[in-house]
C-alpha cells in the first residue's frame, strides 16, 4: 500500500472512531448500569439526579462519581422490598457535598443497604444509622451525579438527600422524593409525586394527576392537565397557572397562595395564614376556601352560577360582581350568583374578601 493509501485509510478509522465517539450515550467517567422491572427505585445520597425520557424496556442509570474521595463510593443493584433498586453506597457517617451551599448541614437516617425514605424502616427517613452531609469539614468528600433514562410507561422512584433533581420529558409513574433539594419537572407525562422535605419546587407541563407533598420552600407550577391536582404544603409560597383538573384540594400551612387560570369542578384551598389569590376560568360544582389569616381574593367568569355564602372573622366584604343577596352583614354574604348550580364557601378568620371578575 502506498504511502497516499495508509495515510487515507488512517484518516477514514479516526474518523470512525470519533464518529463512533460522538454516538456513545454514557458520558465521559461515568458507568452505565440497567435494570429491568415494572417498579425501579433509585437511591442517592448526594448529587444531581436528572431523569430524561429512554427507550426499550430497561431504565439506564450513567453514574458519575466525583469528590477526592470518589473511588469509595459504590453501587449495588438487586430486589429490594419487591422491586429492583439501584443504590449509591456511601462508607461514612459524615459526607462532604461542597455544592450543598455554606456551612450546610443535613441529617437524616439511612439502612446498611444503602436505602432510606420509604416504608421498611424506623426514624426520619427511615434507617439505622445518621448521616450527615455537609458543605466542608472532615468526613468522607464524594458525591455522584445520575442520569437516569426511563422508558416509556415505566414506574420509578428517585430517593435524593442532597443535591438537586430535574425530570425532563419523562412518560410514566414517577416520584421524586428529596430531603434537602430543590426540585424541576418539564413535560412529564402521567402520575407524578414529589416529596420535598426543603428546597424550591417547579413544575411545567404536566399531563396527569400531580401530588405535591412540601415540608418548606416555595411551590411554582405551570401548565397542568389531570384528574387530580393536590398539594399539601407546610410553609412557603405557592403559584399555580394554567391547572386543569377536576378535583384541586391544596392543605397549607402558611405562606401567599396564588392561582391563575384553574378550570376545576371541585376546588377546596384550607389555609393556615397568608394571602389567597384565585381566578378561575370556568363554573365550579363546589368551591371551598378556608383561610386562617389573610386576605382572600376570588376571580370568576361571567357565567358562573354558584350558591354563596362568605364569611370572615374580621375584615370586610368586597364585591365587584352581581350577587342576589339573601343576607348581609359587615362579616357575613350569603346569597346566589347567576343560575346558583354550584356553591362557593369562604371562611376567613381574619383578613378581607374580596369577589372580582376574572
Amino acid at each position: 500500500m502506498s504511502t497516499r493509501h495508509r495515510v487515507r485509510a488512517a484518516s477514514a478509522a479516526l474518523t470512525a472512531l470519533a464518529a463512533l465517539a460522538v454516538s456513545l450515550p454514557v458520558a465521559a467517567g461515568a458507568q452505565r448500569h440497567t435494570l429491568r422491572g415494572s417498579d425501579v427505585a433509585i437511591y442517592n445520597v448526594a448529587g444531581k439526579v436528572r431523569l430524561v425520557a429512554g427507550s426499550g424496556n430497561e431504565v439506564a442509570v450513567d453514574v458519575s462519581r466525583h469528590g477526592r474521595d470518589a473511588s469509595q463510593l459504590r453501587v449495588e443493584q438487586g430486589e429490594i422490598r419487591g422491586r429492583q433498586t439501584l443504590r449509591v453506597i456511601y462508607p461514612d457517617d459524615v459526607i462532604i457535598y461542597p455544592e450543598a451551599g455554606y456551612r450546610t448541614r443535613t441529617r437524616s437516617r439511612i439502612r446498611e443497604d444503602g436505602t432510606f425514605g420509604d416504608s421498611g424502616g424506623s426514624g426520619f427517613f427511615g434507617g439505622s444509622r445518621e448521616i450527615e452531609i455537609r458543605s466542608d469539614g472532615r468526613g468522607l468528600e464524594g458525591w455522584a451525579d445520575l442520569t437516569v433514562s426511563v422508558p416509556a410507561g415505566q414506574r420509578i422512584t428517585l430517593h435524593l438527600m442532597a443535591g438537586e433533581a430535574t425530570a425532563t420529558n419523562v412518560d410514566g409513574d414517577l416520584t421524586v422524593d428529596v430531603h434537602s433539594a430543590p426540585v424541576s419537572t418539564e413535560r412529564t407525562k402521567g402520575r407524578l409525586v414529589i416529596d420535598a422535605g426543603s428546597g424550591a419546587v417547579r413544575v411545567t407541563g404536566a399531563e396527569g394527576d400531580v401530588m405535591l407533598d412540601l415540608g418548606s420552600g416555595s411551590a411554582e407550577v405551570r401548565g397542568v392537565r389531570g384528574s387530580r391536582f393536590t398539594v399539601d404544603a407546610g410553609s412557603g409560597e405557592l403559584t399555580a397557572e394554567s391547572i386543569e383538573a377536576p378535583t384541586v384540594d391544596l392543605d397549607l400551612g402558611s405562606g401567599r397562595t396564588r392561582l391563575r387560570g384553574v378550570r376545576a369542578r371541585d376546588l377546596r384551598i384550607d389555609a393556615g395564614s397568608g394571602s389567597v389569590d384565585v381566578s378561575l376560568l370556568d363554573d365550579v360544582e363546589d368551591l371551598r376556601i378556608d383561610s386562617g389569616s389573610g386576605s382572600v381574593t376570588l376571580r370568576v367568569p361571567a357565567n358562573l352560577g354558584a350558591e354563596l355564602d362568605v364569611d370572615t372573622g374580621s375584615g370586610g366584604i368586597d364585591t365587584e360582581i352581581p350577587i342576589t343577596v339573601t343576607r348581609r352583614s359587615r362579616d357575613r354574604l350569603v346569597g346566589r350568583i347567576g343560575d346558583g348550580r354550584g356553591r362557593i364557601v369562604i371562611d376567613a378568620g381574619s383578613g378581607a374578601v374580596r369577589l372580582l371578575r376574572s
